[in-house]
């Protein structure tokens, strides 16, 4: 990668002041490198709020006589928005800088979220989850760019899979806080909580996130337009797409659709208890991790394999009639999901060469729009055949993940590059 004119590097960042301290925002305080809790802290303030509605349906279509399909629409919403906004945020990204755009992103994300407690309509909700959502992808894209860059060749497997862990903590913690909140006080108290962490964790990373060394800006707003149209013709990066695409959606459809499952009889779980079953999500801050040093060994299309396969036996489990077993089967799909995100997103940096933000926009956007159509479409299979027919879609998707990934990254410790 060629060096950066001085200048440029000092533009996105904030000066070392005549003490030799570090003057605000460099993350490196006390001689410590804060850039992965930095980075996962980011994950963690985006995911808390990204599928926080989940716990909350049933409670949602009691509150506001709603079919399933029209309060699954406060997940789809916000799911669509960063599709759509993804890719305009990473060119914009590889214009003016990483932190400049994750910062902020994360301190606006506060905004909507509080608002949404205000919505006096399931419409009006569904309008502040969608804002919510344009605003998340200059954390999701831009992060993932950032680890490209300033891990590239020394270890970016375990840089993203910390990222990763962030995720999987913040998707947890929100949906857990908005179950434990919504039963106990009510859904409006569960985004004022939600914002408030928003606002508590942008200033962390602003304080946290250290200065990027090797980010390279891209002046032609056109050549960036080339290079994105360059990336959809790369096969290993349309399949990498279509994998996160994939990925999602069964990811989605499982955890959406088994809430509205587990609330009727002859289980009857509550906000709170529905909220609980994402403590599978925890498996993730021990799977991630090691998916990120498997990587690093195995490459990416094995460890995809073994994350398609666990998920889809996790999956499969959830049909038993136990609720235990039900639970376990969450574990296992969740966790096999982790690997397959962690090995679709470490991808996208090694396929993409440069470009990276906008790469990770299409990636993004690709992942997303995944999750709007999981969120909607299983809507159509539960109408016809219940949970089985939510399941048998979950597992005939990630078949066909197995297969692209197959047919088009290459075999190797790191198939793909």
């Amino acid at each position: 990668m060629r060096q950066m004119p001085q200048e440029l590097e000092a533009s996105e960042e904030l000066a070392v002041d005549g003490t030799g301290a570090v003057a605000e925002g460099d993350g490196r305080a006390a001689g410590r490198d804060l850039r992965v809790p930095a980075v996962a802290l980011a994950g963690f303030c985006t995911f808390l709020d990204l599928y926080a509605t989940q716990p909350l349906l049933p409670l949602l279509m009691r509150v506001f006589h709603a079919s399933h399909v029209q309060v699954s629409l406060t997940v789809s919403a916000t799911t669509l928005a960063v599709a759509l906004a993804a890719p305009l945020i990473g060119l914009f990204a590889d214009a003016v800088g990483r932190k400049r755009i994750i910062v902020p992103a994360i301190l606006g994300l506060s905004v909507p979220t509080l608002l949404a407690a205000t919505a006096p309509t399931l419409y009006a909700l569904v309008g502040w989850r969608f804002a919510q959502g344009l605003l998340m992808p200059g954390i999701f894209a831009v992060t993932m760019a950032y680890i490209s860059e300033e891990w590239a060749g020394l270890g970016a497997g375990r840089a993203m899979s910390g990222y990763i862990t962030g995720n999987v903590i913040g998707g947890f913690a929100g949906r857990f806080l908005t179950g434990l909140v919504a039963e106990r006080w009510g859904w409006r108290e569960a985004f004022l909580a939600l914002g408030g962490l928003n606002l508590i964790g942008g200033l962390a990373v602003w304080l946290w996130l250290p200065r990027a060394r090797r980010f390279v800006p891209e002046k032609n707003f056109g050549a960036s337009l080339r290079a994105m149209a360059s990336h959809l013709r790369r096969p290993a990066l349309l399949a990498t797409f279509a994998v996160g695409f994939n990925v999602l959606f069964s990811l989605v459809a499982t955890f959406t659709y088994i809430t509205f499952y587990l609330a009727a009889p002859p289980f009857q779980l509550g906000a709170v208890a529905l909220g609980s079953l994402f403590l599978v999500y925890l498996l993730g801050v021990i799977v991630t991790p090691l998916a990120g040093r498997w990587l690093d060994r195995a490459g990416h299309r094995r460890m995809l394999m073994a994350g398609l396969a666990a998920s889809s036996l996790g999956a499969l489990l959830t049909l038993s009639h136990h609720l235990g077993l039900i639970v376990a089967g969450l574990a296992v799909c969740s966790s096999g999901v982790f690997v397959c995100q962690s090995s679709a997103s470490s991808h996208v940096g090694a396929a993409a060469g440069r470009a990276r933000s906008a790469a990770a926009g299409l990636y993004v956007t690709f992942y997303y729009a995944g999750g709007s159509v999981g969120a909607l479409l299983p809507g159509l299979a539960w109408a016809a055949a219940g949970w089985p027919g939510v399941v048998a879609l979950v597992v005939a998707v990630q078949a066909l993940t197995a297969g692209i990934a197959l047919a088009f990254w290459h075999g190797g410790t790191h198939e793909g590059v």
